[in-house]
């Protein structure tokens, strides 16, 4: 399921003997994209144990409203937050009762009363609870209040008995969430990104370098992520926080770069080349300070692997973006760059106006065409760019496989 890629997926558990299919669909959900948390009342505890679910998830259960460790930062509202999608499954008929009357008596109950993610429930019980009419009454309250009702199936139950009440099996719960996301433009695609700076030594305490702030780079992995995208993020030295989801890689040097790109592109489907990436290195870096003992100093200087049009070259490459930002001729040195590199699509931008500001104007350069787009923030900048990132990928991968 590609809509479900980075996902956060909160599964809540109650007490009920279809507790047991909630490893499976944890697995599955994990296996499809998602970050998944889970929090058990403490009847479920009783039915699949904490640690299965910890195992499968990769992530700590919850099982506590009063754990002081995860209070102390106010840890059911932090849940709640933190969610995509609520899943109470199994939803018993008790669970059902209170979080219709907005109880909150448990983590669990707690959390949806903080919770502002869509919440769905798949409802789990003997097919005479289910057709109570206190137990309907419930169902319609939460209807009435926007929950999603998944479920039930009809078939033979636990007790002996047939008839509703059997909980969803996994993979239609899976299907279920799936369908509450739309699918990104760059669903189930790696995308290999370089952003920031590099930095070249001169000595232990020197370095050649340039003003990228990696900013641009930063967004285009958030949005690339939002997208559906697996994302390799290989950045310089900046002072930026990773983005949710993405794998970020941290280089000093230009070698150290190009080594990780050559390493990482092999599966990729896209590689964006935004890494302000010095052109020129020391030959050799001394290994003590430089002294200021002289009035002048050379340092001879050796051209460093030019790693966009390494990829570019490559027989079985990806799709391959740069970036060109100039003082001058933009349009010119911008279509030249991408000629001269073998690219597919160029972003070029003025330097001065853009290295460390929140806010750029660029030109889209591709073989057919350019498209100028006004000065706005590199966030929406950047889900600009990704737009005409997934149209040209459609078209090179239609012309490769022709």
């Amino acid at each position: 399921m590609l809509s479900l890629a980075n996902k956060r997926i909160l599964l809540g558990i109650t007490g009920g003997i279809a507790a047991y299919k909630c490893g499976e669909l944890t697995r599955l959900l994990c296996k499809a994209g998602s970050e998944v948390r889970v929090v058990m009342t403490e009847a479920a505890t009783e039915f699949i144990t904490p640690l299965t679910m910890q195992a499968l998830s990769g992530n700590r259960v919850h099982l506590d409203l009063l754990d002081t460790a995860a209070e102390a930062a106010m840890g059911h509202i932090e849940l709640a937050r933190w969610a995509d999608l609520i899943l109470i499954a199994p939803a018993s008929a008790d669970f059902i009762a209170r979080m219709s009357h907005g109880q909150a008596n448990d983590l669990l109950s707690t959390l949806l009363l903080a919770a502002s993610a869509p919440i769905a429930i798949a409802p789990a019980m003997n097919q005479a609870m289910w057709a109570n009419d206190g137990t309907q009454n419930n169902l319609q309250l939460l209807r009435e209040r926007g929950i999603d009702l998944w479920g039930p199936d009809s078939g033979e139950q636990a007790c002996g008995d047939m008839g509703p009440g059997r909980m969803l099996e996994p993979q239609a719960l899976l299907a279920r969430c799936a369908d509450m996301f739309e699918a990104g433009d760059l669903a189930g695609r790696k995308l290999v990104i370089t952003g920031g700076p590099t930095r070249e030594a001169l000595d232990p305490v020197r370095y050649l370098s340039n003003h990228s702030s990696g900013k641009m780079a930063y967004a285009l992995a958030t949005e690339a992520v939002n997208a559906g995208a697996e994302v390799i993020l290989i950045s310089g030295p900046v002072d930026l926080t990773t983005p949710e989801a993405v794998r970020r890689v941290d280089v000093n040097s230009a070698l150290e770069m190009h080594a990780n790109v050559v390493q990482e592109v092999r599966d990729a489907d896209v590689f964006i080349g935004v890494a302000a990436v010095a052109d020129y290195r020391p030959i050799t870096a001394a290994n003590k300070k430089i002294k200021k003992h002289q009035q002048s100093l050379t340092i001879e200087l050796v051209k460093n692997p030019d790693i966009i049009s390494e990829v570019a070259r490559m027989p079985q490459r990806p799709l391959v973006v740069g970036f060109a930002a100039e003082t001058e001729d933009l349009l010119k040195n911008g279509r030249h760059k991408l000629e001269s590199k073998k690219l597919d699509l160029l972003f070029a931008n003025h330097a001065i106006s853009t290295f460390n500001s929140d806010c750029i104007a660029f030109t889209a350069i591709s073989r057919n065409g350019e498209q100028e787009f006004v000065r706005g923030s590199k966030q929406a900048a950047a889900r600009d760019m990704l737009l005409l990132v997934s149209d040209a990928l459609n078209t090179f991968q239609q012309d490769n496989a022709a």
